[in-house]
């Protein structure tokens, strides 16, 4: 039973992708194949995704930018057709960029309230003066 639910909501969010689909191409043939490699692998996508989201701290803003991007795509399809190729290489100018972002841009530390008396706060030259008593 459970089997059958994994497996329907599988189908259901293969057919959600359908718009998707639509608004980088209209050829049948790759909105079908598509749907069908997206029941078979959507499971083991989600938890690739997700562990690039883990690593990459700029990637689910990368995520939400192509959304936009097809949502807008998919919009504007009854006045201008955006060419498949351009479509597919600013998906992967996104990607690419978050990515390198993540990679190349340093996170930022919080800081840390300084508690008197808790050495851990203090730096190095603040721990040289208590240890040597100035």
């Amino acid at each position: 039973m459970s089997f059958l639910i994994v497996e329907s909501t599988d189908v259901m969010f293969a057919v959600d992708s359908i718009p998707a689909i639509i608004a980088i191409t209209r050829d049948p043939f790759i909105v079908y194949t598509s749907n069908i490699f997206a029941i078979l692998g959507l499971r083991a996508l989600y938890f690739a995704i997700a562990g690039f989201v883990t690593m990459f701290r700029f990637f689910k803003y990368g995520l939400s930018v192509i959304l936009v991007f097809v949502g807008i795509k998919m919009l504007i399809s009854d006045i201008y057709k955006i060419p498949t190729l351009i479509a597919l290489i600013v998906v992967f100018s996104i990607i690419t960029i978050s990515i390198l972002a993540s990679v190349l841009i340093p996170e930022s530390k919080p800081a840390v309230a300084a508690n008197p008396g808790v050495e851990e706060n203090l730096n190095e030259e603040e721990k040289s003066k208590t240890n040597s008593g100035g």
